[in-house]
């Protein structure tokens, strides 16, 4: 059962990296572009539901990088430390 949670690990670090290396250039460059500054605009200075759904994907995201930072690390750490002797 190891050896599929390795595995799962594995993929769900590509898939993830992978993910994160296409869409975030992809959000940087429509966010610098006229309709993605217009619509992010408007979501700032929207006090409904729009504006919250923003800030709400916003924290998600932050939160999935945050997440997989702190896996990548407990991995490394528990690697480093081995069996106890």
């Amino acid at each position: 059962m190891s050896d599929l949670v390795k595995w799962w690990s594995r993929l769900a670090t590509i898939v993830g990296t992978m993910a994160a290396a296409v869409l975030l250039p992809a959000a940087a460059a429509w966010a610098s572009s006229d309709t993605g500054a217009l619509v992010i605009e408007a979501a700032r200075r929207r006090r409904g539901f729009g504006g919250g759904l923003f800030s709400l994907c916003c924290l998600v995201g932050v939160g999935v990088i945050v997440l997989i930072v702190v896996l990548i690390m407990r991995g490394r750490n528990n690697r480093r430390s081995g069996p106890p002797s």
